[in-house]
């Protein structure tokens, strides 16, 4: 498992190299995290709408002006309801006179919702490049409303747009009714106009000169998908199915039973991709994106809408394009320092211990080779501070050799026979091997779990070497000696197996 990464073959489980050694994309994201706001504000919306409608409760003037919804209800009865309902919604804060209310978000309220927003959107992007096949990109958190990425790899101007174009992709996908009143007059219509009905007017995928006016209010988001996938059409078109929780298939079945006639648009990230009129009931919570996608962008879409929408727009703030000049010096320097770390090492072993020594070293290499192969086996990302963990971990993994070297030769001077003062030394050496060694893995799974990008790296590294370095330690130098008893008792030339003299 380790050859094809030190060959650099084709075939094979390889160790991927991270930004800083093979070269990729840095980018800096700003996070919009008042949109997330203003759509908390349109699903609180959405929410009351078909809560009033499912009750036949009769509300008028529906309006939602940025951050403030306004409604006015016409039967007294039903205020009960209304006020329990609207109790249920965190955060809101409710003003009331007469049977008029105006809801708002609390300031506290809102300040969680853009903390949300912030981690949101750094998960999604996560996803979203692992669905993409980047392997190991850095996704952080800078600030209170940045986030950078960092993607290895990416070298092609095309996969560098491509890799943007997703992570900025806010795949927010609404079904929202057609106004079918005014229609016919979406083209001499103003936006303010339209704002004074309660609708918006949206551009067509296929173009801005075309446009639908559509309400505001959305029948139901994205929030409620709970899958997305390829397919192709009759025609043999890409085109993209999704699949609703059965909260959304509850409102969807309902709206259109009671549509039946009306157009129904699929808007995604503010675009009508569809606008089909609806012959009948549709239940099961599914249903069809299509728009003239290739193969790529339908791909692409899909994997935004699978991962989540992002609930506030991300603005490109920074970008730079690393190149692998830096990762090949820096490999080179890391290479020298691994070689000289190794060399330094196995030569005091050697002089030192004398054949134990040689088994330590053989112990050593192996460590190295099985390092490697596993970090292939995961798909691990070798960074800068990774290898810096290899040179780290060379170092580490003669420890417990060389304690239980020291504890065989601490028997064999109090006069032991070799044979029992090898297997006591294994016996004794235990408990120290271990504490000291445990206790840097508990530190290594806590910087791979709070640490971001280099410092995961490192951890990985560190936490697979040392975890290692006690199998080879402990089970093969173990064996090594065991096999070659016979011989060493035989000798008992001391000087020779473990480069010390017995006192006398």
């Amino acid at each position: 498992m380790s050859i094809p990464t030190f060959l650099q073959s084709e075939k094979g489980a390889k160790v991927s190299l991270g930004l800083d050694l093979q070269g990729g994309l840095h980018m800096l994201l700003g996070v919009q995290t008042e949109e997330a706001i203003k759509s908390k504000m349109k699903s609180i919306a959405s929410s009351i709408k078909f809560f009033a409608q499912s009750g036949d409760i009769i509300i008028d003037d529906f309006r939602l002006d940025e951050e403030l919804l306004s409604f006015t209800l016409l039967d007294k009865d039903e205020e009960k309801k209304i006020d329990e309902m609207l109790k249920t919604v965190s955060g809101l804060q409710v003003n009331k006179e007469l049977l008029h209310y105006t809801l708002s978000l609390s300031d506290k309220e809102k300040q969680v919702i853009r903390e949300y927003a912030l981690s949101q959107a750094v998960e999604t992007i996560r996803n979203r490049l692992d669905q993409f096949g980047l392997s190991e990109p850095n996704v952080a958190k800078q600030g209170n409303d940045k986030i950078l990425v960092e993607l290895p790899g990416i070298k092609t101007a095309d996969d560098e747009q491509r890799a943007r174009e997703l992570i900025a992709k806010a795949a927010h996908l609404q079904l929202m009714a057609v106004d079918e009143k005014r229609k016919d007059r979406t083209t001499t219509m103003s936006p303010t106009e339209a704002a004074q009905y309660g609708d918006v007017i949206l551009p067509d995928a296929r173009g801005d000169n075309i446009r639908h006016i559509l309400k505001e209010i959305p029948i139901l988001d994205g929030s409620m998908l709970t899958d997305a996938k390829v397919s192709f059409s009759e025609m043999h078109q890409p085109v993209i199915n999704f699949t609703l929780n059965s909260e959304g298939a509850k409102i969807f079945g309902d709206f259109t039973a009671s549509n039946i006639g009306n157009r129904l648009a699929i808007v995604l990230d503010n675009k009508v991709y569809s606008d089909p009129v609806i012959r009948e009931r549709i239940g099961g919570g599914s249903g069809q994106i299509s728009g003239g996608f290739s193969v790529k962008e339908a791909h692409d879409v899909a994997i935004a809408l699978r991962s989540g929408a992002l609930l506030a727009p991300v603005t490109l703030l920074e970008k730079r394009s690393i190149g692998p000049s830096l990762g090949a010096d820096s490999i080179k320097a890391s290479l020298i320092a691994l070689i000289s770390g190794f060399v330094l090492v196995s030569a005091f072993m050697l002089v030192y211990y004398r054949l134990a020594g040689v088994v330590a070293n053989i112990a050593l290499i192996v460590n190295l080779f099985l390092l490697i192969a596993i970090m292939a086996l995961f798909g691990a990302t070798l960074t800068l501070p990774g290898m810096a963990g290899i040179v780290l971990t060379i170092g580490m993994a003669v420890d417990a050799n060389v304690i239980i070297n020291e504890r065989i030769r601490e028997l064999l001077r109090q006069g032991m026979p070799m044979a029992q003062a090898i297997e006591h030394g294994y016996e004794n050496a235990m408990s120290a091997i271990l504490d000291s060694n445990i206790t840097s893995i508990i530190t290594s799974v806590l910087l791979y779990v709070y640490g971001t990008g280099p410092i995961k790296g490192f951890a990985i590294s560190t936490a697979i070497g040392i975890s290692v370095s006690m199998l080879t330690a402990i089970l093969g130098t173990h064996g090594i000696y065991q096999f070659f008893m016979p011989r060493i008792e035989k000798s008992k030339n001391l000087s020779l197996w473990f480069g010390m003299k017995r006192s006398h």
